[in-house]
């Protein structure tokens, strides 16, 4: 733990990161999320609950274009590793398939049930499925980019510093990715109320923090953020895009921020077919 990390206090790490705190009309948002994937899913009939392991979530839907798709977009979501459903996500899909991609986005389970370390290790599943099972249901794996939203950015990096040689894979089963608003330094959630969830210790939220990891893998990753999120948000995406230079997207200086967005509403951007998010994402395809 550095010395720096000393000045955090319970106070401001609850300040920083308790973001229905920050946003105190949230509930607003989820139900947002709500309708938008509901209509989603009945506009686009997805394959639902395709099995990539064996744990109660070890599960995915995959949302599949008219056409063979040109790529898979996979979509981590967000809750700080404890709460939501990839069913309150599938608002980020029809953008994609409308440009020939097809999406999947993936559940995990979640904390206190299962560890943060153990999470982790289920995205790696969900990756090697789609490799290796994917095609079989309609999925392009030739040109596949990963992304997230908060804890998923974090789920995100993580897989930008796997070994996938362990995993049998020559290189990273992506072409790019994209963390938005992650969590990339795990150590200040340890003072954080949620920690009771997330058993998070120093040395274990270290080993969890990507931005301490080089990446296996040169693939850009988009780094965003909303411009109104709390400033330790801020700064969590300023860590890692200063901590993996070589994982900048050509002709990118900086990190992405989205005007006028906070943590809730900054993911609804994928739901916006010409945002400045969305139109990021194309471009790694």
């Amino acid at each position: 733990m550095t010395a720096e990390r000393f000045l955090y206090t319970p106070e401001f790490v609850e300040s920083g990161y308790n973001n229905r705190a920050a946003v105190p009309d949230h509930p607003w948002f989820i139900d947002r999320y709500t309708q938008l994937s509901h209509a989603a899913v009945n506009a686009l009939h997805p394959r639902v609950d395709l099995r990539y392991g064996v744990g109660p979530k070890e599960t995915l839907d995959l949302f599949l274009p008219a056409g063979k798709p040109r790529g898979t977009f996979v979509f981590l979501h967000g809750g700080y590793w404890r709460a939501f459903d990839k069913a309150d996500f599938s608002f980020v899909v029809p953008p994609f398939v409308e440009r020939g991609i097809a999406v999947a986005v993936v559940n995990y389970d979640l904390c206190p049930a299962v560890t943060v370390a153990h999470i982790v290790d289920e995205c790696r599943r969900a990756m090697l499925w789609l490799v290796n099972e994917g095609p079989r249901h309609g999925a392009a794996t030739e040109r596949i980019v990963v992304g997230g939203h908060s804890a998923g950015g974090h789920l995100t990096a993580m897989l930008f510093a796997a070994d996938w040689r362990r995993y049998g894979l020559a290189r990273a089963p992506f072409v790019g990715g994209i963390t938005l608003s992650g969590v990339h330094d795990l150590e200040p959630l340890v003072l954080s109320t949620m920690n009771a969830d997330l058993r998070l210790d120093a040395e274990e939220a270290r080993r969890l923090s990507p931005m301490h990891y080089e990446p296996t893998t040169a693939a850009p990753l988009l780094v965003a953020v909303g411009k109104d999120e709390t400033s330790e948000f801020v700064r969590q995406s300023q860590l890692l895009f200063d901590a993996w230079p070589r994982n900048r997207p050509d002709r990118v200086s900086a990190v992405l921020e989205i005007p006028g967005c906070h943590h809730f509403s900054v993911v609804l951007e994928h739901a916006n077919a010409e945002s400045a998010l969305n139109r990021a994402v194309y471009g790694l395809f």
